[in-house]
């Protein structure tokens, strides 16, 4: 047998992503990252931010599982689109790279570049078409960048109330 083309995989794990359960609280609602609200009447202190790192990370977490309302959006996203199908439940990789250990050397434009354009010669697919994945590219940076830096804990997350 010949090998399978790049768009044929492409679309089985589009198609394949479409047909997993999701639960009325891991939907995603759509609204593009940018500015981070806060939650109001939340006392609990963020996350500090990582080692070396000058800049707020994109993410606020409480107790390693109480997430911003964007960052909770990001892990929707990635339950939503099966990323776990390449990457694993905890991101720590299957046939796909472990993204945990991806995210602490890559650039959050790299990670944009990756998701939506692809790597083709790894196996894995663009996302440029698909609307979620667009629509909440940043939210979904932002989760797994707080689980690369072991601020977040894998497993269900809840928003910070």
């Amino acid at each position: 047998m010949g090998a399978t083309s790049f768009g044929a995989r492409a679309l089985f794990f589009s198609a394949f992503a479409a047909l997993q359960p999701v639960y009325a609280d891991d939907r995603p609602t759509n609204v593009q990252g940018g500015a981070m609200r806060e939650t109001a009447g939340s006392d609990q202190p963020a996350a500090a931010a990582p080692a070396g790192g000058a800049d707020a990370p994109p993410y606020r977490v409480v107790d390693g599982d109480h997430v911003d309302a964007n960052t909770l959006k990001g892990w929707q996203t990635y339950r939503a689109l099966a990323c776990d199908r390449c990457h694993g439940a905890d991101q720590e990789g299957l046939v796909g790279p472990s993204l945990v250990q991806s995210l602490k050397v890559m650039t959050k434009d790299e990670f944009k570049a990756a998701v939506l354009d692809g790597r083709p010669e790894n196996g894995m697919p663009g996302f440029r078409s698909v609307k979620t994945v667009v629509d909440n590219i940043d939210n979904l940076y932002a989760y797994l960048k707080g689980r690369s830096d072991g601020a977040i804990k894998p497993g269900k997350l809840k928003g910070i109330e």
